[in-house]
């Protein structure tokens, strides 16, 4: 399986936030199934005293769910 043949799957690993199904509506009020995908982000974040790269949630992230990892600058030397 090749990079390209991996696919995403769109899921919160904290809350567990996955797509969700609604009703497109149009002008005349025909109704069309659709899928709602949540804001899923790729962070930094400390999980049980390391830090790990987690997919999760806007609302995760915005609720303080999630511990940010601050990235750590490495200083030159000259």
């Amino acid at each position: 399986m090749t990079r390209k043949e991996v696919f995403f799957v769109p899921r919160c690993e904290i809350c567990g936030k996955t797509k969700s199904v609604g009703n497109r509506v149009s002008h005349s009020q025909i109704k069309t199934k659709r899928t709602y995908s949540p804001n899923i982000q790729r962070v930094r974040a400390i999980i049980d005293g390391h830090t790990r790269r987690v997919h999760a949630c806007t609302a995760c992230l915005r609720s303080g769910k999630v511990k940010r990892a601050i990235r750590a600058r490495t200083v030159s030397q000259d």
